[in-house]
């Protein structure tokens, strides 16, 4: 719409100066037909005219610079005209006016100071050198004429051009009053109370719709503090402070009014000594708040009594569990005599029972015991290798069982930890199984143990079928599982977590790296090694591996 505007008002500026030429140019016309003036030097004041009309034309249509300079040529087109027909007092004085009327013709009030003075340097221009000069006269008998023409040309055109330009600056403050009107309106409908504040607190404005128990009206020269209860006024005055030197701030306060109240402001500097504030009724967010709190602590209780129950519950598993196993155990062996072969297998596949079960008990009894916040890490120095080489022996047999070639590759020195011996071991052989698990027979698996520093890497490597990537998100939380029903079917969910977890007891962090269908690679990194000695191993640890 401005651009439209801009368009406008152009043409109308480009239109008026050519009427005015054609104007000046009828005239000179006019009074060589009639005989009252020669072509020649006699038209030189007429021409200037014309010449200052179609000028102006060209710079009004060329843009917003432009109409300086055409004003300029103006005051100069006039200054020459009025001196050569013999100054102040000559016919064509009126043409003084000239610049103030093209100023106003451009429907700019801005250009107006700029167009008057053009009219004042005319005017004391012709009147000084009226005075001290010679100047030449405009013929006697087109001199009335002349008078007549400039006075009755310069009328019209500055009366045209200020009713227009008047019409003009109607228009623009009939829009101005009506846009702050509707803005107003909007300030004064929109859901929350604007103020408008000195950095002491001390209300300006208010806009908008202010919270219950109050009123516009009563906020204005007042003081924000006397509507807060006293005891949050100096959480407020602290937040005004902290807008003015940082630009903004937040606070929320109960109201004087309303002891149960909630109302939140946020704050934001305009300038130096100017803040903009918006206060708004925080109660329904902070029953949410409230709400979502007491939810967070009761879902925790639940949470810390389900990993309660869990522990309770493992150990009393696990004394009838043991007498199982041991009695499955003594008859695996044979111990009071013989048994028949059928016998013997239900033994053993009861005690293989057993002792899968007892693995997993044990593992739920350490994740509960580490969400409630009960694992202890009993931390020791000891030779890191003497861990992993353990879990690498008792993951031999699987190994061999599911056809996999396990391969493990540790430091020829010594690689002393300070850390929980049973939780490394733990960590070695969750992972080791976890892998023999997802890799087919004729696959292998790599564990690799070294050094970073003061962190302890742990790496195992299968060659196995891979984790997709929805399941690698998932992987490392309580009984999440990856595969197919019978890969899930031969863990509980526990083993991935349980390495996360010790790991993050002891200050480090467990990632897993997969191409479903090449293989799964999972890294555990712990600071825990130490510049200790430890004891010198009875059997080299290489052959052990």
């Amino acid at each position: 719409m401005k651009s439209r505007r801009r368009i406008v008002g152009a043409g109308f500026a480009v239109g008026w100066h050519l009427v005015w030429a054609a104007g000046v140019a009828a005239t000179g016309a006019g009074l060589v037909a009639a005989d009252r003036l020669m072509i020649g030097p006699d038209l030189a004041p007429l021409a200037v005219g014309v010449v200052a009309g179609l000028a102006g034309a060209l710079l009004a249509a060329a843009g917003e610079r432009a109409r300086t300079a055409s004003l300029l040529v103006w005051t100069l087109a006039a200054i020459a005209a009025v001196l050569m027909t013999g100054g102040a007092s000559g016919p064509l004085a009126a043409w003084c006016l000239a610049p103030l009327a093209a100023a106003a013709a451009f429907r700019r009030p801005d250009l107006l100071p700029l167009g008057a003075a053009g009219a004042l340097a005319t005017a004391a221009v012709t009147a000084l050198s009226s005075a001290l000069l010679p100047l030449p006269t405009a013929p006697a008998a087109a001199a009335v004429w002349l008078s007549l023409a400039a006075l009755c040309g310069i009328t019209l055109a500055l009366g045209v051009a200020m009713v227009v330009l008047h019409a003009e600056a109607t228009r623009e403050r009939r829009m101005r009053d009506g846009i702050e009107t509707g803005l107003l309106e909007v300030l004064d409908n929109q859901p929350q109370m604007l103020l408008d504040l000195y950095p002491g607190g001390r209300i300006l404005e208010a806009f908008g719709q202010p919270p219950p128990g109050w009123r516009t009206r009563d906020l204005i020269d007042r003081n924000f503090g006397d509507f807060v209860q006293a005891d949050d006024r100096p959480k407020v005055e602290e937040a005004l402070q902290r807008a003015v030197s940082e630009g903004s701030s937040a606070i929320a306060f109960r109201p004087a009014h309303d002891a149960e109240g909630w109302w939140e402001l946020s704050l934001r500097r305009m300038s130096t000594i100017r803040i903009v504030g918006a206060v708004r009724d925080g109660r329904a967010q902070r029953a949410r708040e409230v709400e979502l709190e007491a939810a967070r602590v009761s879902a925790d209780q639940q949470n810390a009594g389900k990993s309660r129950f869990l522990a309770n519950m493992s150990h009393e598993l696990r004394t009838p569990l043991n007498a199982i196993m041991g009695f499955s155990d003594i008859m695996r062996q044979r111990l009071f005599g013989p048994i028949s072969d059928r016998y013997a297998e239900y033994a053993d596949l009861i005690h293989e029972s057993g002792a899968h079960l007892l693995e997993l008990i044990n593992d739920v009894l350490d994740m509960s015991k580490i969400e409630a916040d009960r694992f202890e890490l009993a931390r020791e120095v000891f030779d890191a290798r003497e861990a992993i080489a353990a879990a690498l022996r008792l993951m031999r047999g699987q190994a061999d069982r599911a056809g996999v070639s396990l391969r493990g590759v540790l430091p020829p020195e010594s690689m002393p930890a300070n850390a929980d011996r049973r939780a490394v071991k733990q960590i070695a052989i969750n992972l080791l199984s976890n892998a023999l698990k997802f890799t087919p027979r004729g696959g292998s698996v790599t564990l690799t143990l070294q050094a970073a520093g003061d962190t302890l890497e742990l790496v195992v490597a299968d060659t196995g079928v891979g984790i997709a990537p929805d399941d690698l998100e998932r992987l490392g939380r309580p009984f999440e599982q990856a595969g197919d029903p019978s890969q899930k079917a031969a863990g509980s969910g526990l083993g991935l977590s349980l390495v996360r977890a010790f790991a993050q007891l002891h200050g480090g962090e467990m990632c897993i790296e997969s191409v479903l269908g090449d293989g799964a690679t999972v890294i555990v990194r712990m600071p825990v090694l130490s510049d200790a000695d430890v004891a010198p191993q009875a059997k080299p640890l290489a052959a052990q591996a």
